[in-house]
Parts: C-alpha cells; sequence; structure tokens
C-alpha cells in the first residue's frame, strides 16, 4: 500500500459522523425505483454492495424533493410523503448493518424534466428551452420542453419541498445527512446559470443574486435537519451542457464558494468531468482548488475521473478530504477492500449504462 493509500483509507469525520475512509459512492441516477417514487428491493441490494465493499460514505442518486415540478425522470426515488419515507428506510438498514454512512441526494430538476407523473409542464427560472436533447438512457427523447417561469409561489414551494423531504429523509427514513443537489444543470443550477437565469428580480442578475436560491434552500434544509450533516453539490458543466463554464471565472468561484461556506454547509462536493484539470485557463487552479481557496473552513468533496488513485491522490494533494467515485464504484464495488489488499482494479463496463441506465441483475451477483 502506497502512501496516498494510506491517507485516502484513513478515517475522516463529516460533524459527528465518524467515516471509516475518505472515500465516497458519488450519487448516480440509476432509475430502478417503483413508477410511485419508492425505492426498490434491488437498490437495497445495489447500495448495500458499496457499504459491504468498504465506502466510507454511499451518497445516493438524486431523490425528488416534491410532488410538483422536482421529478426529472420515470423511475426516479422520491422523498415527498411518509410511504416513500418508509422504503428508502429498508436501505438506509442495510447499509447500517456493515456500519455505513449514507446521505440522501435530494433533487429538483427544474426544466430537465423529462418524466414527471405529476404535472404536465416544467418549470425553471426563465422561459428558457434547455440546450442538447433528452437523455434516452434515461427513457427521453426529443428536444427539452420550453419551462415557464417560475413564480415566486412556486420558488418558494420548491424551497419547502427541500425542506420537507430533508426532513423526512433525516427524521424517517434514516438517512445520516442530506446532500442538496445544486450541480449538473437542475434547478438550483439553473438558477446559477447566467443563461438559463434572465430574471430580473432578486433572483437573477449577478451571481451572488443567482447563487441566492441555493442559499435558500440551505437555509431551510439546516433548520429541517438539527445537526445532520448537509452538504450541496456544486459544477460548471451540466448534463445536457458538458462543456459550461461560469461567465465570471473565478470571481464567480470566489463568490460561490464563499457564500456556501458562511450559509453553513458541512460540506461542498465540486463535481468536473476531470477534477484535477484547471477550471478556466489551461494553467489555472482547478475548481476542487478554488473551493478549498475560498471555504477553507468546510469539507471538500472531490468527484470526476478519480477512479485512478493517482487522479485521486491529485485532488487530495489539491485541497479535497473525500474523493468520489462514480463509473469506479460501479466497477469496483469494492474499490476499498482493493486498496487494502492490493488488489487490482476493474475496468468499467459501458454496457451497465445502457441501454437503459438502471439497475443490472449483473450489478448484484
Amino acid at each position: 500500500m502506497n502512501m496516498s493509500s494510506k491517507k485516502i483509507l484513513a478515517t475522516f469525520d463529516i460533524g459527528d459522523l465518524k467515516l471509516k475512509n475518505r472515500l465516497a459512492v458519488a450519487p448516480m441516477t440509476r432509475i430502478s425505483a417503483t413508477e410511485q417514487g419508492s425505492a426498490s428491493e434491488k437498490m437495497g441490494q445495489y447500495y448495500e454492495r458499496f457499504a459491504k465493499g468498504g465506502f466510507g460514505l454511499v451518497i445516493t442518486e438524486g431523490i425528488y424533493t416534491d410532488q410538483k415540478f422536482a421529478q426529472g425522470y420515470p423511475f426516479q426515488p422520491g422523498m415527498t410523503d411518509a410511504e416513500q419515507a418508509l422504503a428508502w428506510r429498508a436501505v438506509t438498514r442495510r447499509i447500517h448493518d456493515h456500519q455505513g454512512v449514507i446521505f440522501a441526494q435530494l433533487m429538483h430538476a427544474g426544466a430537465l424534466n423529462q418524466g414527471n407523473r405529476f404535472l404536465g409542464e416544467t418549470a425553471g427560472p426563465s422561459a428558457v428551452r434547455p440546450k442538447g436533447e433528452q437523455m434516452k438512457f434515461y427513457y427521453g427523447e426529443g428536444q427539452y420542453a420550453v419551462p415557464r417561469s417560475m413564480t415566486d409561489e412556486d420558488i418558494a414551494d420548491a424551497i419547502e419541498g427541500f425542506a420537507n423531504a430533508a426532513r423526512l429523509a433525516v427524521g424517517s427514513a434514516g438517512f445520516d445527512g442530506v446532500e442538496i443537489h445544486g450541480a449538473n444543470g437542475y434547478l438550483l443550477d439553473q438558477f446559477l446559470t447566467d443563461y438559463t437565469n434572465q430574471r430580473n428580480d432578486r433572483w437573477g442578475g449577478s451571481v451572488g443574486n443567482r447563487i441566492a436560491l441555493t442559499l435558500e434552500v440551505i437555509k431551510a434544509v439546516r433548520a429541517a435537519v438539527g445537526g445532520a450533516p448537509v452538504g450541496v453539490r456544486i459544477s460548471q458543466g451540466k448534463v445536457n451542457d458538458y462543456a459550461h463554464k461560469w461567465a465570471e471565472g473565478e470571481a464567480a468561484a470566489e463568490t460561490i464558494f464563499g457564500s456556501l461556506q458562511d450559509a453553513g454547509v458541512h460540506y461542498i462536493h465540486v463535481t468536473e468531468h476531470k477534477a484535477w484539470e484547471p477550471a478556466f485557463s489551461e494553467r489555472g487552479p482547478s475548481l476542487v482548488n478554488l473551493a478549498r481557496r475560498h471555504a477553507p473552513g468546510v469539507v471538500l468533496v472531490a468527484n470526476g475521473g478519480l477512479d485512478n488513485p493517482q487522479h485521486a491522490e491529485h485532488v487530495l494533494n489539491d485541497g479535497a478530504d473525500i474523493v468520489a467515485l462514480g463509473k469506479g464504484a460501479l466497477a469496483n464495488p469494492d474499490y476499498p477492500t482493493r486498496l487494502v489488499m492490493n488488489q487490482p482494479l476493474e475496468a468499467f463496463d459501458f454496457s451497465l449504462l445502457g441501454p437503459i441506465a438502471n439497475i443490472k441483475d449483473s450489478e448484484l451477483a
């Protein structure tokens, strides 16, 4: 075992929680819930494999937060009522049986809706059609709909949805903490992004105004969960606009990360396609480094192409505290155990995500 492996396998604390190591499973949409949004038996088996394999932290796929505009995909799990919360309790119990820690990622799809069973229309910060096309491996087809511009009432409902989902997640479903999904082109990121947010009220304009909805959600969620850890995921790129960069560059990073620290999050989860690469200029700092610079007092989770131990070591040296793996975890649900035992890592098999990105029986063997 080399020195970088020893570092990543060392215990680490988030709030009052002690993680057995610095390896986390990143949130990945797997659309394997029931049509009514309840977590399934297959999902329980799927998540249990990561805890059994030694991951210190498991972060769920995005869980929709209300019975209005939040759901983005068919067979996406929700956290909107007692029935859904109870179904998740069977999942969290499996994780805890292996002394693991599990956080619920709470997500509002906003304009990136390709399967909402509650409403036939979509909503976002402004009436701007999302770029790109719906994702076929999540049952999507064709262009995204043009969303309606959210009213103050819609925004208040979205904030309350996050708070209610967080309350259910920690109080009823047995989660150890929650992660607010503020990344990848979904609702909170739509408000943060200049071209999708064309509002001229307090939610639009400067980057300080555009991050305001995320800050309000953090405030409401923290009040709902007491002392349980609350994190937030942040990105530049989106599922429908892969190469997007913040228009204000490093100045945006300063405002965003500083504001998140001031809002009292326990951790910031930074995700980029290649987390170790410069965020803006060819030779500039990475987004991980900028987050560490402008939020020095917050735990920092890094995600993006980090299944290679050398890349993981790079981001740890760049300021990250925890490394979150997506495809690397799918290929190696026992990744931490393999590091301990000096065993080789398996390559990722892209057939796991096709033709539909649901959980395959082969993942449960």
